[in-house]
């Protein structure tokens, strides 16, 4: 009772900011900007809580001020990349943050990516994929839109020919209307919203899903983590895929006094079940895949704990600044 009384007096009257690793617009900030919205009501005192827009980096900088600089009391939070976890264990330059140390509150939506064809492309199942080339249009080579299928490539053998150089998922899309392209990788929120006559009338095959299990929409489509062959195999694709389960999430700073998060944890659940909060999801027509910051912080520990061979074989795959 103490602890409660305390967090309550220590909210009431403070402001909590919401940093967000990504420029206006946008899935990643709309999310944000909900939460921000709703949780002060949540939270004992009822702190006002402000967005703010934080980009660079990939949304390291973000990670990076949350970890190093902002204070560590409980009237900070964050949403950041998912792969953040992953980057960080294989050393990338810029990252000056230990995933497993933020104080990780509670997921809003997994973020499964998919790759897809045209119904008329000679590949039409993963299976194919592995036998004959399909030719994919991407954007750039650090993007999940090209990590994905190259991984896919180097593990499970599919022969995916990667086009470079659309500016978007919107973009490759087209060029596959177009003849192009036969296929794309992207997440499956963007393909509901980008192709929905083209997954209405089946012009569209979708050969495969990137997360840690079956999107309850797709639930005759294989997870990649499914395909993989040896357990080393396996290991390797769910760390691919648990950026994917990591989705969009709140997170808070790291060394915070425990009966904050707590209380901000608790916060975060309430709010994912609040009326007002989904009625505005709904609005947005986003996705509300929840999970607590529990749960949360034990995937992104998962990532903390790859062996040291899986590690090697995912960083040959996964693209690095020099």
């Amino acid at each position: 009772m103490a602890d409660a009384q305390s967090v309550e007096s220590f909210y009431r009257g403070k402001t909590v900011s919401v940093i967000i690793g990504y420029p206006p617009a946008g899935a990643n900030d709309l999310y944000a900007r909900l939460v921000a919205r709703h949780i002060g009501k949540h939270i004992p005192g009822h702190p006002n809580a402000v967005p703010r827009n934080m980009p660079g980096g990939g949304s390291l900088l973000a990670a990076n001020h949350i970890f190093t600089v902002a204070p560590k009391d409980g009237t900070v939070l964050g949403l950041i990349v998912p792969t953040a976890p992953l980057e960080e264990k294989l050393g990338a330059a810029n990252v000056k943050f230990k995933a497993a140390q933020f104080n990780w509150i509670g997921r809003l939506a997994p973020t499964p990516n998919v790759t897809f064809m045209n119904a008329s492309a000679s590949v039409k199942t993963i299976k194919d994929a592995t036998e004959r080339e399909a030719i994919l249009g991407a954007t750039g080579r650090s993007s999940t839109v090209a990590i994905y299928p190259t991984m896919m490539n180097h593990l499970i053998g599919t022969k995916f020919k990667l086009v470079m150089g659309y500016a978007g998922s919107a973009e490759a899309m087209l060029a596959m209307e177009r003849g192009e392209v036969e296929g794309h990788s992207t997440t499956w929120e963007g393909v509901k919203s980008r192709a929905e006559r083209q997954l209405r009338d089946k012009t569209i095959n979708i050969l495969v899903q990137y997360g840690l299990a079956r999107h309850p929409e797709l639930p005759d489509i294989p997870t990649a983590v499914e395909l993989g062959r040896t357990p080393e195999e396996v290991q390797a694709l769910r760390v691919f895929a648990n950026a994917s389960e990591v989705g969009r999430f709140i997170l808070s700073t790291p060394d915070t006094p425990p009966e904050r998060i707590h209380a901000l944890r608790r916060a975060f659940d309430a709010m994912v079940k609040d009326p007002d909060f989904i009625a505005d999801v709904n609005a947005a027509k986003v996705d509300l895949g929840p999970l607590t910051g529990e749960e949360l912080q034990q995937l992104v520990q998962e990532v903390a704990n790859i062996s040291p061979a899986v590690l090697d074989k995912v960083r040959g795959l996964y693209p690095m600044e020099p």
